[in-house]
């Protein structure tokens, strides 16, 4: 059975070039969890901890005696996050102020009753509280702007403003203040200057 990798299979979307572009981002199946403040913090941790446990459920669910209809071997997808603030007065480099939504995209074969039994079955084997958090559901994009930016999170500014930019040129307006972000990268085993980050945003054509 080959293994589907989500870098050859959906290159455009998790493997953009270092400079901005427009794609069209279709509905997209996710495992999610909303928080609140600095993403430093040991909630932000618990609630990685839980979508990770639940992505690695689903993909090594061959091995169990009910395998889900429709299986297919592949690589577990990255982690992705959507930022805002919570307060639009309060500058976007206090962290505290931070409102996210954190998620990993799920396969094609999981449906919300399987996602019910994978939960259950998590729950029993790596208790999280944050497993009561995880939720189930799509989302569509649409047209967006994005590129790759590589270097710290710290340095994503100077990414931003190219991405601003492009959008200018090329009559492209931003249509919303969040952006998402795909951590291509482990920062745990990356050197900051060597992160891999997809960032992107929500954008409409101007006439």
């Amino acid at each position: 059975m080959d293994k589907l990798d989500y870098k050859k299979a959906f290159k455009e979307l998790y493997l953009p070039k270092k400079s901005p572009s427009i794609i069209d981002v279709p509905q997209i199946s996710y495992a999610m969890i909303e928080g609140k403040g600095d993403p430093n913090g040991e909630e932000f941790s618990l609630a990685i901890g839980a979508l990770y446990s639940l992505s690695y459920t689903v993909k090594m669910s061959y091995k169990s005696t009910d395998v889900p209809q429709g299986f297919y071997d592949y690589v577990v997808f990255p982690l992705e996050g959507v930022w805002d603030l919570t307060d639009k007065n309060i500058s976007a480099t206090d962290k505290s102020n931070f409102a996210y939504t954190i998620m990993i995209r799920q396969p094609d074969f999981l449906t919300e009753s399987l996602f019910e039994r994978f939960i259950t079955e998590v729950k029993k084997k790596k208790p999280n509280p944050y497993l009561d958090k995880v939720k189930f559901g799509t989302i569509t994009e649409g047209l967006c702007c994005q590129m790759l930016h590589i270097g710290s999170y710290e340095e994503e500014q100077g990414s931003f403003e190219l991405m601003e930019r492009f959008c200018k040129d090329n009559r492209y307006e931003r249509i919303s203040e969040k952006h998402r972000e795909i951590y291509l990268s482990d920062p745990r085993k990356t050197e900051e200057s060597k992160l891999k980050t997809v960032l992107r945003y929500q954008v409409k054509s101007q006439p």
